[in-house]
C-alpha cells in the first residue's frame, strides 16, 4: 500500500510568514528523514515562491497565499498559491534576472533558485487572477546511491 501525506496552510501575505512557510514544510518533510542539503533544497525553494507571491503576486498588500505538501512514496510536493496579479509572460519571468521590481534590490533568480533545488517546476498563472507554483522533490537518491551512508564502519 503506497503511504501517503498531506498538508495544508493557509496563510496572510506578510514577509514574515515566509519563514512560517519555510518551518511548516520543514516540519512536513521530516517524515521523509531527508539530508540536510535535501532540507535545505526544499525550504529555499519554497522561500522564493512564498517571496514571489508577497512580492509580485500582492505588491506587498495583505491577501491570501495556501501553501500545501503532499509526499507520496519518496517524492514531496509542494504548491504555493496566490490570487493576485498573475504573471503575463510566465516565459519572460523564469529567465534567470528577469524581475519586474529592479528598484527593490531583488536579484530575479527565484524560479531559476526553485528550477535549480527541486526535480521539477510547474507554474501556471492568469493575469488579474493569481499564481500556482508547483514542485516537486524526490527525497533519498544520496542515500539510495550510497551503501554506506549511515553505516557506523
Amino acid at each position: 500500500m503506497r503511504e501517503e501525506h498531506h498538508m495544508k496552510l493557509e496563510m496572510e501575505s506578510r514577509s514574515e510568514n515566509e519563514g512560517l512557510a519555510r518551518t511548516v514544510v520543514a516540519a512536513f518533510l521530516l517524515r521523509m528523514n531527508p539530508t540536510v542539503e535535501e532540507m535545505n533544497d526544499v525550504k529555499t525553494a519554497v522561500s522564493e515562491a512564498v517571496t514571489n507571491s508577497i512580492i509580485h503576486g500582492y505588491g506587498n498588500e495583505v491577501h491570501k497565499i495556501i501553501l500545501s505538501a503532499d509526499i507520496l512514496e519518496d517524492c514531496i510536493t509542494v504548491t504555493v498559491e496566490d490570487f493576485g496579479r498573475g504573471i503575463p509572460d510566465i516565459e519572460r519571468a523564469m529567465e534567470p534576472m528577469y524581475t519586474t521590481c529592479p528598484a527593490l534590490e531583488r536579484s530575479g533568480m527565484g524560479f531559476s533558485f526553485m528550477e535549480a533545488f527541486m526535480d521539477e517546476l510547474h507554474v501556471t498563472s492568469s493575469v488579474g487572477k493569481g499564481t500556482v507554483v508547483r514542485m516537486k522533490k524526490r527525497i533519498g537518491r544520496e542515500k539510495a546511491g550510497n551503501g554506506s551512508y549511515g553505516s557506523a564502519d
